[in-house]
């Protein structure tokens, strides 16, 4: 991947990221009604069912739901080549308490990380493949 970028990629990045940081507001400026994600979720569900601008916002609505204060930051810088853009993030946050089977006390300051890897059509993401460490995560909530 190259660090050559378009400003409106990088602008669409960093609305990404205001995004995750908490400005739901922000979903449909950043994801195109086609837009569907590929991972692995905590919960075994299907993640094409986050579908378009609805579904994602539904989707970091619920990532942030037990960790209300969490706060994503980029540790190494976006790379774009062509239509595709990856970043690795780490986010911190604190829990609630509310986070079904966890043993963890609430005020347990959480930490994971992650790789995000998005395709972008007409100005707006289509395609999301998330990797985080969401082992890391249980395993400070008490859960595994």
């Amino acid at each position: 991947m190259t660090a050559d970028h378009t400003p409106d990629a990088k602008a669409l990045f960093d609305a990404w990221l205001q995004l995750w940081n908490g400005d739901l507001s922000l979903a449909p400026e950043v994801a195109s009604d086609d837009f569907y994600v590929h991972s692995d979720m905590i919960d075994g569900s299907d993640s094409r069912a986050v579908r378009g601008a609805e579904g994602l916002a539904e989707f970091v609505r619920a990532g942030r739901s037990h960790t209300p204060d969490l706060k994503f930051a980029v540790e190494v810088p976006p790379l774009f080549d062509g239509d595709y853009l990856s970043v690795r993030w780490t986010a911190t946050g604190t829990y609630d308490g509310s986070f079904p089977g966890a043993e963890a006390p609430a005020g347990t300051v959480v930490t994971f990380t992650g790789t995000d890897t998005l395709r972008i059509r007409d100005g707006r993401f289509v395609e999301y493949w998330l990797n985080a460490d969401g082992l890391r995560m249980l395993r400070q909530l008490q859960v595994a």
